[in-house]
């Protein structure tokens, strides 16, 4: 049986990409943003990608030129070097996930989100969830792992077959936001590989929590977490449907 989020999971909203605020010197996916989070009690919602040294980097972007005081691709980089980019807004380089959960020390839950490698949500992967379930060993803290990539989900449920695991799953328009062919969009559209990669949550897009599949998996069992919500307004419409939220740009309810 494939492993479920506990109650530990629904006790506090997640902040996205930790409790981020630039004016604070606090960017996204930072120690820095993972700190305050902790001292505000809310879970932490992150992203990894691979250095050019096969080290599970926390990182949101492919690329450094976004978040970064460098160039290029992510993976073009050692771990050492990652470390020693400033993330800009900030005063410290990227960090490994193997630093993050040293950090955290499982004081507070973890969704922590493996971005895409292959490029197509396709099954070129394997080198990133690798590294992930090897940074994991040993971590007693609260995980929840997914991905938009269900081939992804379905190398963590051989790696990590403990660990709950989810889908990271949208509206899949065919727009700028989804940089995927068509065909790729229908068929991610529909969630179809859920019980095919043992997943027992989504984190849906918040716009469209409304989707009849969406429905059905809950009615079905499925724990539905959302991404991202951005207002106290929007939470609240959220919940009707969701178990949990991934928030960021407000000060987010405590529940429970």
């Amino acid at each position: 049986m494939s492993p479920r989020l506990n109650d530990g999971f629904l006790r506090a909203p997640f902040a996205h990409r930790g409790l981020h605020d630039l004016k604070d010197g606090r960017p996204e996916n930072s120690r820095a943003a993972f700190t305050a989070a902790i001292e505000s009690g809310y879970g932490i919602e992150l992203d990894l990608q691979l250095s050019a040294d096969n080290q599970a980097m926390v990182f949101h972007d492919d690329t450094l030129d976004r978040l970064a005081m460098a160039k290029g691709p992510v993976r073009a980089m050692s771990a050492r070097a990652l470390s020693q980019t400033r993330l800009k807004g900030g005063d410290e380089g990227i960090p490994t996930l193997s630093e993050v959960l040293k950090l955290v020390a499982g004081r507070v839950a973890l969704l922590i989100e493996i971005k895409d490698q292959d490029g197509a949500m396709g099954p070129n992967i394997g080198q990133l969830e690798a590294a992930t379930a090897a940074a994991l060993e040993g971590y007693s803290g609260l995980v929840g792992l997914m991905s938009f990539n269900p081939h992804s989900v379905a190398q963590m449920a051989e790696l990590c077959p403990d660990i709950p695991r989810g889908l990271v799953t949208g509206s899949y328009r065919y727009d700028a936001n989804w940089p995927l062919p068509k065909a790729t969009c229908d068929r991610l559209r529909d969630i179809p590989d859920y019980d095919r990669v043992g997943a027992t949550f989504i984190s849906h897009e918040v716009a469209d929590l409304a989707c009849p599949r969406v429905a059905a998996l809950k009615s079905a069992g499925a724990s539905i977490f959302c991404w991202t919500v951005r207002s106290p307004e929007v939470e609240a419409e959220a919940r009707k449907v969701a178990d949990n939220v991934t928030f960021e740009g407000y000060p987010a309810k405590i529940l429970g």
